[in-house]
């Protein structure tokens, strides 16, 4: 008997051991019926993968969106990933703009470039060929310094991260494997009790094993942790590169800005009703956007024209403006925000960072004031000038 005892202990012992492979299988299934015992991490631990997690999605989400901002056309944008997946050079591809600049030069040379039809579609082609020029400059410089960073964590950081993840998962999954392994050894014991000694042969070597998982389970769980704190340093290079993208979206409209800007002179001069304008409003410019520089001070962040419609030509504009005596009291000094050429003798030519004197008249345009500068005067746009206090 006491020979057959050891045999009938080992085949236990063998099935044990056989068992603790399967049990990996079914371990992950059986905690989520709450059927076996789950080492749960802490708080801390699991905020930082809460954050990780929405950090991800909302990066796809944003390189995504931005992605369709830039290009527009899907297939195009299909083209585009096969040819960096390739790693070779995508093609350079002609923008909407730069298109339309090419049917509108095609259409004046064909219809007539001599004519006011002509020649107008030839300074539109200009213009649109300029804009195109823009939007590709812009284009390419998102795509470095916003998208490129979005997709090498995506590609990068977010790999390593799910990968260490994945095993942190198993090293828990052994650990609890390991602890059922005990419980069961444990129960075994206590109703073996003429094998009191071989069994807790059995325990012991299932402590040390439950020691050794949850030692490696510790180091995973520091590694995984390192790399979930980190998610902040990404979070600082994708503020700045975000900083990046607004930067060059600003360039670019402000560029496009520019080029409207001269092609609606060329035009109105072309007819010579370039943006005529008189003294009809109210006394005080309509809501004024706050600076960002002072409480104090309001500014116009967006310069914009204001079209002459239903006013009075400027030839009487410039008779009137002769007339006009400053008000007693009412008058400010205002900053000048960008560089502004007069449309015709009733306006004053204006040059960035330089101080005038500006005040309004009864009746008069709100989007426009009288500026003085010296001993010249004339009307100027609000939307040019940063008024002080």
């Amino acid at each position: 008997m006491t020979l057959g005892k050891p045999g009938h202990l080992a085949g236990k012992s063998l099935c044990l051991a056989t068992a603790v492979p399967c049990l990996l299988d079914y371990m992950f299934t059986e905690e989520k019926f709450g059927q076996a015992e789950k080492t749960e991490l802490d708080a801390h631990f699991e905020n930082l993968l809460a954050r990780a997690d929405s950090t991800k999605n909302w990066t796809e989400r944003i390189l995504r969106q931005t992605e369709v901002l830039l290009q527009p056309n899907p297939s195009a944008r299909v083209e585009e990933f096969l040819y960096e997946k390739l790693d070779r050079k995508v093609p350079s591809r002609v923008t909407n703009g730069e298109l339309l600049a090419q049917y509108m030069a095609e259409a004046a040379s064909e219809l007539g470039p001599s004519t006011p039809y002509g020649k107008t579609l030839m300074k539109v082609s200009e213009a649109e060929k300029r804009l195109g020029a823009a939007e590709r400059d812009f284009i390419h410089t998102a795509s470095l310094s916003f998208l490129t960073p979005l997709r090498n964590f995506l590609e990068g950081d977010w790999k390593t991260i799910s990968k260490e993840r994945r095993l942190l998962q198993n090293r828990r999954l052994d650990l609890d494997a390991c602890k059922a392994r005990l419980k069961k050894a444990k129960a075994a014991e206590a109703k073996a009790t003429c094998e009191g000694d071989l069994w807790n042969d059995e325990v012991d070597k299932a402590e040390q094993e439950l020691r050794v998982a949850q030692t490696e389970f510790d180091r995973q769980a520091e590694v995984t942790r390192l790399l979930l704190e980190g998610i902040s340093s990404t979070h600082v290079n994708h503020l700045r590169c975000l900083h990046e993208f607004v930067k060059s979206q600003t360039t670019y409209y402000a560029q496009c800005y520019r080029h409207m800007l001269d092609l609606q002179k060329q035009l109105g001069s072309s007819q010579g009703t370039i943006f005529p304008g008189t003294f009809v409003g109210t006394t005080e410019p309509a809501s004024p956007p706050l600076s960002s520089t002072s409480p104090t001070t309001t500014a116009a962040t967006m310069p914009v024209v204001p079209t002459g419609a239903g006013l009075i030509p400027p030839e009487e504009a410039a008779l009137c403006l002769e007339e006009v005596a400053p008000p007693a009291s009412g008058t400010r000094k205002a900053r000048v925000l960008y560089d502004y050429e007069a449309a015709d003798s009733s306006e004053l030519a204006l040059l960035a960072d330089e101080l005038i004197t500006v005040y309004s008249l009864p009746g008069m345009d709100p989007d426009w004031l009288i500026g003085e500068r010296g001993n010249k005067k004339g009307k100027v746009p609000v939307t040019y000038l940063e008024l002080l206090s």
